[in-house]
């Protein structure tokens, strides 16, 4: 079987060197590509058990993710694997499908395969187990959602200035009666988002009174077309929603569509959270975009700081407001 000797005798460099290369820590861009090149060539992998046992380390990170289902999940997801792999690690994800039990299943079997540290997208308010795991020393990255009582950086958007625009955005265009779809409700993310539209209306005397408040525990499509429902039932439907969850959103388009409402005549309709297809629906679906890959990047970089020993801040990047037609703009040439 071939071993790291052999690779250094066919790269011409000493195993040292070899082996700061498979660990992603070699200086020299050139030296690198020759031993890729002679692993390549000949076949040679690493024994992971044996490195781990030296080292305490097995270059494995987890991620446990509230809900694939969710189009900015399953991109963060994919954000976080490929810089992972950039930096030489492999990495094993768990879907928490917006179940805290579900979620601590997935904890406690990513600490038992030895991960070398862990990033969670909490699901609901998190959980004891993440308590657990500040305890027991393992590095921790919360990653989108912020869990209050839990000591560790979180990487996550902020809709601020986003949602000041969009405040300032409809009330350009005559929407006085605003209304807000929350999910997931009670969560320090669905909160933070209402509280600061809310502060952003006021700037231009608009109110959002407690009736126009749709908060559901269920962020999906089906939750978001109930909570849509309640607020087109009130004595004085809103002329325009803000869906705090993209499925949300989709589910409160549905609605209004099969109600014989028409977006934006009737209502505007903005999501938080873009995707892809938004720009192709009729109209075109203005919403706020996150930086979601650079979220991912943002969480592995700070994983990494912690597990190397160093201290890593909280990182907070500004969410973007993407104007299409759903709010009555004209089209963009």
């Amino acid at each position: 079987m071939t071993n790291i000797k052999d690779v250094a005798e066919r790269a011409g460099v000493s195993v040292a060197t070899v082996s700061r290369v498979l660990n992603g820590r070699s200086p020299v861009a050139g030296t690198r590509e020759r031993v890729l090149a002679a692993v390549a060539e000949l076949g040679y992998r690493p024994n992971v058990v044996a490195r781990a046992l030296r080292t305490a380390r097995t270059r494995t990170l987890g991620l446990v993710i509230s809900d694939l289902r969710n189009p900015f999940f399953t991109e963060l997801a994919d954000a976080v694997e490929q810089e992972a792999r950039r930096l030489g690690y492999s990495l094993i994800i768990g879907n928490a499908g917006e179940s805290t039990e579900q979620q601590d299943d997935y904890i406690r079997t990513l600490l038992d395969r030895r991960i070398d540290g862990l990033m969670v997208s909490s699901a609901g308010t998190g959980s004891a187990m993440l308590g657990e795991v500040v305890a027991s020393g393992t590095p921790l990255v919360l990653l989108d959602r912020a869990v209050p009582g839990v000591a560790a950086p979180c990487v996550r958007a902020e809709g601020r200035e986003a949602l000041t625009e969009l405040a300032a955005h409809l009330a350009a265009l005559g929407r006085r009666r605003p209304a807000v779809i929350v999910a997931p409700a009670g969560t320090p993310t669905g909160d933070e988002r209402l509280d600061l539209f809310r502060t952003a209306l006021a700037g231009h005397g608009i109110e959002l009174p407690p009736e126009r408040i749709a908060e559901s525990a269920d962020p999906s499509p089906a939750g978001g077309r109930c909570m849509m429902r309640a607020l087109l039932a009130l004595p004085e439907a809103p002329d325009a929603v803000l869906a705090t969850d993209n499925l949300m959103a989709l589910g409160a388009w549905d609605e209004i569509r099969d109600r014989g409402l028409r977006v934006p005549a009737d209502l505007a309709l903005v999501a938080f959270d873009d995707v892809a297809w938004f720009a192709h629906l009729d109209p075109p679906l203005t919403a706020i975009a996150q930086p979601t890959r650079e979220l991912g990047r943002a969480a592995v970089h700070a994983l990494l700081e912690r597990i190397e020993g160093r201290p890593a801040d909280s990182v907070l990047l500004p969410a973007r407001l993407v104007r299409r037609r759903s709010c009555g703009e004209p089209p963009t040439r």
